[in-house]
Order: structure tokens, then sequence, then C-alpha cells
């Protein structure tokens, strides 16, 4: 069986504003290294109870709860490959239009 791949989006500066993220949050960066450990061996049906799709866009949530409520936006890219594009603290029932404007911002700079 072929494993997965977790891209992680890197700014032109060369930042990884989700590992940034996630190492702000050692709670949720180890749920999150767990749900992306399993996406790698075992792929995205694996995680399905973790997973969501943000209607009207390209775009899926990894979501993770917890004493933060976190969500890690990301996009299937090609075969077996995600790339991860923004993580944050939810705080609110629905996804913030800032949050999925920053993922679809970094997207369309990764496809440029």
């Amino acid at each position: 069986m072929d494993k997965w791949t977790v891209v992680y989006y890197i700014s032109p500066s060369g930042d990884n504003p989700v590992q940034d993220f996630l190492d702000q949050y050692p709670h949720v960066d180890a749920k999150a290294t767990r749900i992306l450990f399993n996406i790698k061996e075992y792929g995205l049906n694996s995680v399905i109870p973790h997973l969501k799709k943000l209607s009207g866009t390209q775009l899926w949530e990894i979501t993770i709860l917890g004493q933060d409520n976190a969500r890690i936006l990301y996009v299937a890219r090609k075969e077996k490959q995600i790339l991860v594009l923004h993580a944050f603290i939810k705080k609110t029932n629905k996804t913030p239009s800032k949050e999925i404007k920053i993922a679809l911002d970094r997207l369309k700079e990764v496809l440029d």
C-alpha cells in the first residue's frame, strides 16, 4: 500500500505558519500529529470523523477538539498528497471567512 504525503505550506520568506501555530499549542500539536500520521500511513479514509468539506471551496478541514478547538485547512493536490495551508483556533460554530481567505490565498500562491 502506497503511503500518503503531507506537505506544509511554506511562505515565500521560508516560514512554515502551520508548524509555527502547532508549536504554540502543544496539545493541539499532539492531536494533529496523530491525525496527520494516520493520513500518511492509512489515507484520508482512516480519519473521516475528523474531516469536513468546506462548502463552496476546494478546502477541507481537519477538526481537532479539546482544550482549544482547532482547525487545519488543506487541499488534496494530487494522488495521495495533501497540502496543509492554514491552522487556527476555532471559536465560533462557522469557519470564519477570514481564515478561509488565508488558506485560499496561500493555495493561489502555491499554484501560481
